[in-house]
Formats: C-alpha cells, structure tokens, sequence
C-alpha cells in the first residue's frame, strides 16, 4: 500500500472534514498540472499516507482529469489505492499475463507549495472487471516520498475491499502481486480504518 484517495467536493472543506474526525491537519500537497486537480497530504506511518483530492478551480478545463468522478462527486468518499511498486513497466507485464488491460505507465507530476516539483509514473487497470483493483505507483528517483513530509498522527489500522465476486478479485490481487483484505458484499465498497489522536476514525 503506497496511499488512499479520499475524493472531496472542495479541498478546503475535505481538510477542515479529516481535521475534526482525527485532529491532524492535512497540509496543502499542491496542484497536478494539466490533471485538472490539487490534493492535501496526511501520513498514514510508513511510506503510506491519505491523499485528499478535488477538483481544481484554476484548472477546470485541463484535458487529462484521472478520476472524473471528481466532477459529480457531492459526499466525501475513498474513490482509489495506490500501490507501491519497483517498476510499473514488470507489473504491466504480469497484468497482460492475467489478461488485464493496462494503460501507461504514464508520467505524473506535481508542484509543490515550495516549487519543487514532486514526479512518478502510474499504472492504470483498465477494462469492465477493474474496480475494486489498485492503481500502481513508481517513484523516481530522487524524489522524497509524500509520507515523509506530510503531518503525522495517523496510521493506517486496516484496510479492504467489499466486492461482489471475491474469488475474481483475490485471484486478480495475486496475479499483480497485491495482498489485501477482500470481504463479499453487495456492491464495490473501499473501507479503510485509521488510528488517530481522536481514536479509530472509518473512512469508505
């Protein structure tokens, strides 16, 4: 686990909402240039943390919005994970193994409140059975990981993944090399438990 994507309709309110469930503030991340969207930082202990994101008002007409549900989203939901990996150009290869179609690795930026600028490439699974599965992260080299600058106070208790056909998705988690808790339910459903200074706080 690299980090969760806990989507906001504005960023302001999404910081003053993880603030009072946990008592840590998130700081400003910045803006992902040309991605339509701007995010705030929470470590999660370890290399893991929370990114809060949201639609950017400076950027509302940019061409490559990665989660466009942001769009229409009105309640403050987890909307993505991220994984962690050496090199998304291996994990490409071992989701054409499973049959799963990729798209990537594609190269993302972002700048930072003091104007350096933070870089990775992503992996994105693409295709009708994909939800509910990671996106993948490698980060460059040189570049500080988030979790080592961003507030601390929490840290990821738990996490898992509600989805309907269980035995499809462990096989797909194992194919790609991912262990995570996978529970059936209903419908697709991200849950994610985190030890805070204001006790367990559930985000899904």
């Amino acid at each position: 686990m690299d980090h969760l994507v806990f989507g906001v309709p504005d960023l302001s309110g999404g910081i003053e909402l993880l603030e009072h469930k946990t008592g840590v503030r998130a700081r400003f991340g910045g803006q992902h240039p040309g991605r339509g969207t701007h995010n705030a930082l929470l470590s999660l202990g370890g290399r893991r943390y929370l990114e809060i994101i949201a639609i950017d008002p400076l950027q509302t007409e940019a061409p490559g919005l990665l989660f466009p549900g942001l769009k229409t989203l009105s309640q403050p939901q987890l909307i993505a994970w991220a994984v962690a990996v050496e090199s998304v150009l291996e994990t490409a290869k071992r989701a054409a193994a499973a049959n799963i179609e990729t798209i990537g690795p594609l190269a993302g930026s972002r700048a930072q409140a003091d104007g350096s600028l933070l870089t990775w490439k992503t992996l994105r699974l693409v295709g009708p059975q994909v939800a509910g599965l990671p996106f993948f992260i490698e980060w460059q080299a040189g570049t500080a990981h988030p979790s080592q600058q961003s507030p601390v106070g929490c840290t990821l208790r738990a996490f898992e993944v509600g989805h309907p056909d269980t035995p499809w998705l462990r096989r797909a988690l194992l194919e790609l090399g991912v262990d995570v808790q996978v529970v059936h339910a209903s419908r697709l459903g991200l849950k994610a438990r985190l030890q805070t200074p204001k006790g367990d706080v559930d985000l899904d």
